[in-house]
């Protein structure tokens, strides 16, 4: 089992991209979230399977934490 965040950003004409941080160039877009997420899964599946095919190292978030600051202003 792996674990990953997935950013999801709002695209200003519609829709949201997708990137997932622990695997580089893992970029996907959907046109709602619901949308978006099911997409964001398939391309991890696919991105996991190539390297497994490559015999490459499988890294994941499970042991990354994430946190989010707001600052005002200065």
């Amino acid at each position: 089992m792996y674990t990953y965040k997935i950013h999801l950003h709002k695209e200003p004409e519609s829709g949201y991209t997708v990137s997932v941080p622990a695997l580089q160039g893992c970029i996907t877009y959907g046109d709602n979230l619901d949308e978006a997420i099911a997409m964001a899964k398939e391309a991890i599946e696919l991105y996991i399977e190539e390297l497994k095919e490559r015999g490459e190292t499988i890294p994941d978030d499970s042991n990354t934490l994430e946190y989010s600051l707001t600052l005002e202003a200065v």
